[in-house]
C-alpha cells in the first residue's frame, strides 16, 4: 500500500509508521491508528477512532467517530495472542461501534464482511462472523462467537447470546433478546425471542418470487405450526428443499444443532 497524502491525515492523528494505509484513506484529528493496521483505498476515517490490533479493513469503507476497531476481546481466556479483525468492503460503521478482535478458541478471528450498516453503539464481539449487506440499528449488541447470515437485520436494543446464529434474512424487532438461533427468512420478536412468521415483505424487495415466498411460507408452517416434533419437521423440510433451494438454507441451518432454534 502507498502511504496517504500528508493532506488527507490530520495532524493531530497518531498513525504508526508500521501500519499500512492506501493512499488515499483519510484520517480524522485526535484518531489512533496501531502498528499491525491495514487499512484499503478509499477508507475515511473519523475524528477520535481508535483502530488496533491485527486488523485488515478493506475499500470503500467509512468510519464514524469515536469508535474501538480491533482492540482485544472481552474474554478472560485470552491471553495476548496474536489474532485478527478483519472487515470488507463499503461498511458504514457509526459512532461508538465496538469491535473485538478473535480468541484461539474461536478460530482466531473476528469477520465483518461487506456492505454492511451499523449503526451507533453496535458491539461485535470476539469471534463473530457476520456476512453481507447486513443491518444493525443502534445498541445492537452480539455476545461472542455470533455468526450472523447475510442481509440480516437486528432491531435496536436486540441482544444476541453467545454461540447463537441468526440465519440469512432474518430481522428481530426492537429489544429483542436472542437466546436460541434464529433461522433464516424467519422474523422474531420478545424476550425470550419467539417467531412470528417470515420475513415476507423483506424478502420481496430482495427480489423472492411468488413462488419462492410460497414455498418458505408453507416450510414455516411445517416447522412452527405443523405439530411436528423438530425431528419430524426436520425430515418434512428435507424432502421440501429438493424442489426448492431457498427452503435447502432453511432445511441446512435447523439441521445443526446449535443453541437449539427459537421455537
Amino acid at each position: 500500500m502507498n502511504a496517504p497524502e500528508a493532506s488527507l491525515i490530520h495532524p493531530t492523528a497518531l498513525v504508526d509508521p508500521g501500519a499500512r494505509l492506501a493512499g488515499d484513506v483519510s484520517v480524522g484529528a485526535y484518531t489512533v491508528i496501531g502498528p499491525h493496521v491495514e487499512i484499503g483505498p478509499g477508507t475515511t476515517i473519523g475524528p477520535h477512532a481508535v483502530i488496533t490490533g491485527r486488523t485488515r479493513i478493506g475499500a470503500g469503507n467509512r468510519i464514524w467517530q469515536f469508535v474501538s476497531i480491533g482492540d482485544v476481546p472481552q474474554d478472560k481466556k485470552y491471553g495476548g495472542e496474536p489474532t485478527l479483525l478483519e472487515i470488507g468492503d463499503r461498511n458504514a460503521i457509526r459512532e461508538f461501534c465496538t469491535i473485538n478482535c478473535g480468541t484461539v478458541q474461536g478460530g482466531g478471528v473476528t469477520r465483518v464482511g461487506s456492505d454492511n450498516w451499523i449503526m451507533a453503539y453496535v458491539h461485535i464481539a470476539h469471534d463473530c462472523a457476520i456476512g453481507d449487506r447486513t443491518i444493525m440499528a443502534n445498541n445492537a449488541q452480539l455476545a461472542g462467537h455470533v455468526p450472523v447470515g447475510d442481509d440480516a437485520i437486528l432491531g435496536g436494543f436486540t441482544a444476541v447470546h453467545q454461540f447463537c446464529r441468526i440465519g440469512a434474512h432474518a430481522i428481530t424487532a426492537i429489544g429483542t433478546f436472542v437466546l436460541q438461533d434464529i433461522p433464516p427468512y424467519v422474523t422474531a420478536s420478545g424476550n425470550p425471542a419467539q417467531p412470528h412468521g417470515i420475513n415476507r415483505e423483506g424478502l420481496r424487495r430482495r427480489g423472492f418470487s411468488d413462488d419462492a415466498l410460497a414455498e418458505l411460507r408453507r416450510a414455516y408452517r411445517t416447522l412452527y405450526r405443523s405439530g411436528l416434533s423438530l425431528e419430524e419437521a426436520q425430515r418434512e423440510l428435507a424432502r421440501q428443499a429438493a424442489g426448492c433451494p431457498e427452503v435447502k438454507v432453511l432445511a441446512d441451518f435447523v439441521a445443526i444443532p446449535g443453541r437449539g432454534i427459537i421455537r
